[in-house]
């Protein structure tokens, strides 16, 4: 029996708070990477809008906005798998004015698959004296999501999540193989942190990691580290991106997954009696 074999793609960018040039290139990119056989392309987070917090909550829209509007017509178009990295969703609650950062994944056919709020949220001062409060301008998501497509499981988590491997092994006692992290990190926390976070994450719980990255000068003060990568279980990075916008490419091999996992069961060498 033929393992299952998916050609993947991350897709990186320098968005700007130019909604409909930033939604043009990424049609571009997807295109571009329906064209070299891809057949799942993911987006990085803000990919359609990179401004200011103010900015950026005037281009939240409702599920049956222009942004997932374009997306679904390009994974028609295309006959492609999108995950769309993240951008600001309204949420149904009125009492919370608070928009969502959300993550899509469509099929080939342009149908909703599945929809991930982000759940961790960037609280932080950095060294550089740079602070950010994403919790002040936007709603926390509560649920784990997967999905299943081309005969594999996927996950979904968003920049951020990626500093809580309680997170990714959830999601592979769901079923995950492969996990998305679409991201825009900062240039001081990616420098020293971007790529031993990714391969942690994809040694600890297994799964074949794919984080298309923001990169470069959004405006005058945003800067962020690029260097989009797609990592195997066993920690090798296939695919990195140089510090431009391009799209990147690698395989997921079921089999070579199943071999990792059947030389070091660490899923079920677990302990959750002791660990809640």
């Amino acid at each position: 029996m033929t393992e299952t074999r998916i050609r993947l793609a991350a897709v990186q960018m320098c968005s700007t708070n130019d909604l409909a040039d930033n939604l043009n290139r990424a049609s571009e990119r997807i295109r571009e990477a329906a064209d070299r056989g891809a057949d799942v392309v993911a987006l990085p987070e803000n990919f359609a809008f990179m401004g200011s917090d103010e900015e950026r909550a005037h281009v939240a829209e409702d599920l049956n906005g222009e942004i997932l509007g374009t997306l679904k017509a390009l994974a028609r178009e295309k006959a492609i798998n999108i995950l769309g990295g993240s951008f600001l969703v309204k949420s149904p609650d009125e009492s919370d004015g608070r928009p969502y950062n959300t993550s899509v994944f469509l099929d080939r056919e342009g149908n909703l698959a599945a929809v991930y709020h982000k759940i961790h949220l960037f609280d932080v001062s950095l060294t550089d004296g740079a602070s950010y409060r994403e919790s002040k301008h936007i709603r926390p998501g509560k649920e784990l999501v997967t999905v299943c497509r081309e005969g594999a499981t996927f996950g979904l988590t968003i920049c951020y999540d990626l500093r809580f491997p309680e997170l990714y092994r959830a999601l592979a006692r769901r079923g995950a193989q492969i996990v998305f992290v679409p991201a825009a990190f900062t240039m001081v926390t990616g420098k020293e942190h971007w790529m031993p976070l990714l391969q942690a994450r994809a040694i600890e719980s297994q799964v074949y990691m794919v984080a298309p990255a923001q990169v470069g000068r959004h405006d005058a003060k945003r800067q962020t580290h690029g260097h989009s990568a797609i990592v195997d279980p066993w920690g090798a990075v296939l695919a990195q991106a140089p510090e431009r916008e391009c799209v990147i490419y690698a395989d997921f091999d079921a089999g070579y997954l199943k071999e990792v996992r059947r030389r070091i069961p660490v899923l079920e060498h677990e302990r959750p009696d002791l660990f809640s």
